[in-house]
């Protein structure tokens, strides 16, 4: 079982200088999609093997409690791109969500909005070139990629799966097919590194958005074989190999075979574009972002993996759905093998990257992002509450809720009953033990600090539903 790391870095590496005079940096985010906490081999799982992924750890910073800015894809996306929570662009949940139940949800926004200036705009203003590749999921024709900054789109539309699966024909509107069989990662990351290629010479944004490892669940045969033969090798595990949140089982156990496949495929796609960047010889002069969208898919559409020691998966406001891997290499200022323990969001991707490529921060657009240099420096950074807003009913079986962490201490409050738990993450990372009765001092304080929050980002709220029956 994955023991959660509690010892802070104690030395602080040495870092180049900031100054007007350093060339600005390239800059490539790495976006995977329902990749869990647990999913890498340098955060601890011995199924899934990663060694590209675990080499990116070491040449920069891994940071251990990372967090997605939504339990789902699409706000998480729009809170990388702007720099911004949801709650605050009422982009609360995946854009095409619907579900309702005792609730209706609140009201959300379907698409990005074009008022915001997304990275690509920002750094394009100033003389990059940008280029998205994948997954986009932010709003229908006319909010797509090239609608927002990008000059190049590969495969970015409005759905959040990929229409003809993993393997061509990708039926994708907005990439050309590749002869059957094809993989559509391996598509994706020679798009982007031919593209790369293409601008060496200039500054350049590329975000490379796998649709991986979102459902469908396929895999290379072979890479199926291979881990099936790996599942049939192993002891049988210790404890129950499912567990129950609410209504729904959970997976305990990382034995999936064909997800194992599509992990080992994105490793591998990691790696040929890190080994091209050094044969470019531009892994000295580039910063290299790689995080996820949401937790690990583990309560629904096939629980293909397991989030343990963390509660739940994507969809929910446990740490299962929120917390990510997040990899950050940024040479001449994060030391390789850096490690990282302080609280950061999604939102705190933007800021960073204005200060790799030399710009001006721009607080009133990235108001809710954090500079990460001083953690990357090895530094430390004031102590902040973060919070997340989740008013609507996920398909992963969570139901409308809101939370907040401040230091160790974590709140989910539930709006369907207004019932609140209180976690300790120190001592219970999986948030087994609700201290809310315990300590109703500490929680009446956090649920009023959320609820402040939300009034001050107008966060919308979900409603009766006068047709459920629990409300006639």
């Amino acid at each position: 079982m994955l023991i959660l790391a509690t010892l802070a870095l104690t030395l602080p590496c040495a870092a180049a200088p900031h100054s007007e005079d350093v060339a600005p940096m390239n800059v490539i985010v790495l976006l995977a999609d329902d990749l869990g906490w647990a999913d890498l081999g340098c955060q601890g799982s011995t199924f899934y093997e990663t060694p590209h992924l675990d080499a990116l750890a070491k040449s920069g910073m891994r940071f251990t409690q990372a967090y997605a800015g939504g339990p789902v894809c699409s706000p998480t996306r729009a809170a990388i791109m702007a720099g911004k929570t949801p709650a605050r662009m009422d982009t609360t949940d995946w854009f095409g969500g619907r579900r309702k139940g005792r609730l209706l949800p609140a009201p959300y926004a379907s698409q990005l909005p074009l008022e915001e200036v997304t990275l690509a705009e920002a750094l394009g203003a100033k003389g990059y070139r940008t280029a998205f590749f994948g997954k986009w999921h932010l709003g229908q024709e006319g909010y797509f990629p090239e609608d927002q900054g990008f000059e190049v789109n590969v495969g970015g539309h409005h759905r959040g799966s990929p229409p003809g699966g993993y393997f061509a024909p990708f039926k994708n509107p907005k990439m050309e097919d590749s002869p059957p069989g094809t993989q559509l990662t391996d598509r994706l990351t020679d798009e982007a590194v031919q593209w790369m290629e293409s601008v060496q010479e200039e500054p350049f944004l590329l975000y490379l958005s796998w649709y991986a490892v979102h459902t469908p669940l396929q895999t290379k045969p072979e890479y199926k074989q291979y881990y099936e033969e790996k599942r049939a090798s192993l002891p049988a595990p210790e404890g129950p190999a499912w567990g129950q949140e609410r209504e729904r089982k959970v997976r305990r156990v990382q034995d999936h075979a064909v997800y194992a496949g599509m992990v080992q495929s994105l490793d591998e796609s990691v790696g040929r574009l890190m080994n091209r960047l050094a044969e470019l010889g531009l892994d000295e002069r580039t910063l290299v972002i790689f995080t996820s969208d949401n937790g690990g898919l583990s309560t629904s559409e096939g629980h293909p993996t397991s989030n343990l020691p963390l509660r739940g998966g994507k969809g929910w406001l446990y740490e299962g759905g929120i917390r990510e891997p997040m990899l950050v290499r940024w040479p001449g200022v994060t030391a390789p093998g850096s490690v990282c323990h302080t609280p950061v969001i999604s939102m705190d991707v933007y800021p960073t990257v204005l200060d790799a490529a030399g710009l001006e921060q721009a607080p009133t657009q990235h108001v809710d992002g954090m500079n990460l240099r001083p953690l990357l420096q090895g530094g430390t950074t004031p102590g902040r509450p973060i919070y997340w807003h989740y008013p609507h009913y996920g398909n992963q079986g969570a139901a409308p809720s809101g939370a907040v962490r401040s230091g160790d201490w974590k709140l989910v409050e539930w709006f369907e009953d207004g019932s609140t738990e209180l976690f300790h993450l120190g001592r219970d990372p999986g948030e087994s033990q609700n201290l809310a009765a315990e300590e109703p001092g500490r929680t009446a304080a956090l649920l009023a600090s959320l609820r402040r929050w939300r009034e001050s980002v107008q966060a919308k709220m979900p409603t009766l539903n006068p047709e459920h029956e629990a409300n006639r």
